[in-house]
């Protein structure tokens, strides 16, 4: 069964001078104001597209590499990943990094690299954004 999820914005003002709110709507877990300055400069308590995308990647990724795992009879006990999206002016997004780090017992390095890259490749968020260069490093615990 397929999901939609909601999210809105409200903008006013100008790119450069004017502010919004991001509210997700489908969780109701909050609202977040965003900027220009936010997005191009310091967050300064503010958030940003490619912070929201880097939330949606690492727990996609998370889920994915938890996923393959288990499948493959080596479940993980824990798995942190981290999303880097570079963001840059007048050019855009230009680049995620992906960093994960996993205690998955009874998995060799080798195994656990071969894993982690399926899942950079086969996580739904990865899929949607393959116009943008993907790097990946991971270790094991």
């Amino acid at each position: 069964m397929a999901t939609t999820r909601h999210a809105h914005t409200v903008w006013e003002g100008d790119l450069l001078h004017g502010k919004g709110v991001v509210t997700l709507d489908s969780s109701g877990v909050g609202s977040y104001d965003v900027s220009w300055p936010s997005r191009a400069e310091q967050a300064n308590g503010k958030t940003s597209p490619e912070e929201l995308i880097a939330a949606a990647h690492s727990s996609c990724y998370s889920m994915a590499l938890s996923h393959g795992l288990a499948g493959a009879g080596t479940p993980p006990t824990r798995v942190e990943t981290k999303a880097d999206v570079t963001f840059q002016p007048g050019e855009g997004i230009t680049g995620i990094h992906l960093s994960v780090r996993a205690e998955v017992p009874g998995l060799d390095a080798e195994a656990f690299a071969a894993a982690a890259e399926d899942a950079k490749k086969n996580c739904p968020v990865s899929q949607a954004l393959t116009g943008t260069t993907i790097t990946l490093s991971a270790e094991l615990l």
